[in-house]
């Protein structure tokens, strides 16, 4: 291909328009993207002065500007470019950016145009100036919005510091209370207790069976009573914080025999609990006292909801990854529509009956069960019974 074809065919196929003018402005050449972008055929531009795709004022100064150029040679546009106005066949006009050489050729002088459509980039700007005013406005708005609601806030603070310090207040007076409340409860419930048992020991020297019996039920009911307080006195150092965990190490196999005796001596009559250990070993890392807590909370509710001559399953592991602690019961099951809400403080099952109770023992199970960093769980049915599993991670 020759030199003149190929640049041809780069001025026909450019995406910019390309206008080349003689010395007296005449038209020599126009591509298509010029013919498109300004809505002439070639023949109705060639041959005629430039200036019919200028408007005014630009139109009638054009030859103005192109003998100032050849005389002073001071470049206002030709060797520089900026943004000028088009117009269209139609009258129209768009902005466009205009860069124009000068061309020496066969001792003639010619002018090469060089033009690109800005009319997106303006509409784009236009857009953006828009955006920026809307968006001062907005946030001009929300920043009065937000002042508003900053002063509203500073009155709902004072409010609810007003507020906190009632409540504050109410939280002393009610773990004060729980304290002298338990406190003036356990000293006539262990009198009650001394003397029920002094009772059930005369009743047996001197072989009066039904002392024995009533005596019993006093000890039972005492118990009860004792454990409910001591529920109470957990829920309120739990609210209020003063519960922790201290862990150290401790024989988990020691500490569930002795609890399995204890809890067999509150079981019903016929009530069987069965203690199991699975590990080499058996020391583990936690809190003796929260885990004690935990396991007799269990037992307590296993021996509650069990039948009378129902099996209690206790069953502790230790592994590499921590240790396991199950309880088994044989009684009613837990219904579906209550499992979600088990572990809730004073949440008890629909099925629970006339079987007493204050809703308190799982909830604080789990707390102080996430209290050592580990998890509890439950599975079972009305048929198999209920195991619930507390799970530890090694220390």
């Amino acid at each position: 291909m020759k030199n003149s074809e190929l640049l041809h065919a780069i001025v026909q196929n450019a995406i910019d328009g390309i206008i080349s003018i003689d010395a007296y402005g005449i038209v020599e050449s126009i591509n298509p993207s010029a013919c498109a972008l300004f809505g002439y055929e070639p023949e109705e531009v060639i041959g005629n002065n430039i200036s019919i795709l200028m408007p005014a004022p630009d139109k009638g100064q054009h030859d103005h500007y192109l003998r100032r150029y050849q005389v002073t040679h001071k470049p206002r546009i030709i060797g520089i470019g900026r943004e000028v106005t088009g117009r269209r066949r139609d009258g129209s006009l768009f902005p466009m950016r205009l860069g124009v050489s000068e061309v020496h050729y066969n001792e003639q002088t010619f002018y090469v145009g060089f033009i690109h459509d800005l009319t997106q980039q303006k509409q784009a700007e236009e857009q953006l100036k828009d955006y920026a005013l809307h968006l001062e406005e907005l946030v001009e708005t929300r920043t009065q919005s937000l002042n508003d609601t900053i002063r509203a806030l500073e009155v709902a603070k004072e409010q609810i510091s007003h507020s906190l310090e009632s409540e504050k207040e109410l939280g002393k007076l009610k773990s004060r209370f729980i304290s002298m409340a338990s406190h003036e409860f356990r000293t006539p419930l262990s009198t009650i207790q001394l003397s029920a048992s002094l009772a059930e020991k005369y009743g047996e020297s001197a072989g009066v069976k039904e002392i024995s019996k009533h005596a019993g039920k006093i000890k039972a009911s005492v118990t009860s009573l004792t454990a409910i307080l001591n529920n109470f006195l957990q829920m309120e150092r739990l609210e209020s914080g003063n519960i922790t965990a201290a862990n150290a190490p401790f024989d988990l196999r020691e500490l569930a025999v002795e609890i399995t005796e204890e809890m067999q001596q509150l079981a019903k009559t016929k009530q069987v609990i069965r203690y199991t250990h699975e590990g080499d070993y058996a020391m583990v890392t936690l809190d003796k006292y929260l885990v004690r807590n935990c396991i007799i909370n269990l037992l307590t509710n296993a021996i509650k909801y069990s039948g009378d001559d129902g099996r209690i399953g206790f069953h502790t592991k230790t592994a590499a990854d921590g240790c396991t602690i199950e309880v088994q019961d044989n009684g009613i099951g837990i219904p579906e529509e209550d499992r979600k809400y088990l572990f809730g403080a004073f949440f008890r099952a629909q099925n629970t009956g006339n079987i007493p109770g204050t809703g308190l023992g799982l909830n604080i199970v789990a707390r102080h069960v996430a209290l050592m960093g580990g998890s509890v769980s439950f599975t079972g049915d009305a048929r198999r019974g209920t195991i619930f599993t507390l799970k530890f991670p090694k220390a």
